[in-house]
């Protein structure tokens, strides 16, 4: 796809695969609309970008509060009037047993992962369904075929987004505006880097660089799919453990029990 003079918004563009994929859209000529709480990153981000002499657009925004996304909808459609390209990448996960994560931990989850996604579509799908043309990408995570033990708040709120995003596909089929799901294994960045990570081992040896997810994000955008995963080769885990339940759930509830155990 040609994503010169397109515009492109990106949450959670302050690190790892939103940062990633903003760099990747800017080399191809897009202009840039970047989001997330952390000014003073977006800001050193902007500063990068420039070398690839495209329009940037920092927005400090929090999406779990729907009084700034709403906010940041009407700048960003004050500046460039519509927008072709809405990548939904804000997210966060807190590790532990529901037994002992507070409610509020819980709520922050589905509130950002999930609640920020639909703000944002809310605000900017109309300007999209207007001019009959546009593309959402939402980053969810292989989490959304799985339910497993230490992460089941993160694992619902990918669910939901998987589900959400599945029936407004088939809504806005003929508006000429489309939506895809990245999920990925695990990637490297500072996803972890959340206290409740601490005793837990940062990365496995599979696990992926955001370049690769952010190139999957940027085919996403152009593709008629509802969801890629990444890698590929683990569809054939997620078909698994759709068609054979009973021997895949158990192998991985007693792996990541385990490791959760560990962790408390």
């Amino acid at each position: 796809m040609d994503f010169e003079n397109k515009t492109v918004l990106v949450t959670g563009a302050s690190s790892g695969i939103g940062r990633q994929a903003a760099i990747e859209f800017a080399k191809l000529k897009a202009d840039i609309v970047i989001a997330a709480r952390r000014k003073d990153r977006l800001e050193q981000l902007r500063d990068e970008l420039a070398k690839y002499d495209t329009d940037v657009m920092v927005c400090q925004c929090d999406v779990s509060k729907k009084d700034q996304v709403r906010d940041m909808s009407k700048a960003v459609l004050g500046k460039f009037d519509s927008l072709d390209i809405l990548v939904n990448n804000a997210g966060f996960a807190i590790y532990g047993a529901v037994s002992d994560l507070s409610i509020e931990d819980i709520e922050s989850q589905m509130n950002t992962n999930y609640l920020g996604m639909i703000y944002c579509i809310k605000n900017f799908l109309p300007s999209m369904l207007e001019k009959k043309s546009g593309h959402i990408v939402n980053v969810a995570s292989v989490a959304a075929s799985f339910g497993l033990p230490g992460i089941a708040p993160y694992c619902a709120s990918k669910h939901a987004m998987l589900g959400f995003s599945e029936g407004l596909r088939h809504e806005l089929d003929g508006t000429g505006v489309g939506v895809t799901v990245v999920s990925p294994i695990m990637v490297r960045t500072d996803f972890f880097d959340h206290p409740s990570f601490e005793k837990m081992p940062r990365y496995s040896p599979t696990s992926l660089s955001p370049e690769t997810v952010a190139r999957a994000i940027l085919r996403a955008a152009g593709s008629p799919r509802l969801e890629i995963i990444v890698p590929g080769a683990v569809r054939g885990a997620v078909w698994l453990k759709h068609t054979l339940p009973y021997l895949i759930n158990p192998v991985l509830a007693k792996s990541f029990k385990k490791q959760l155990d560990a962790a408390g």
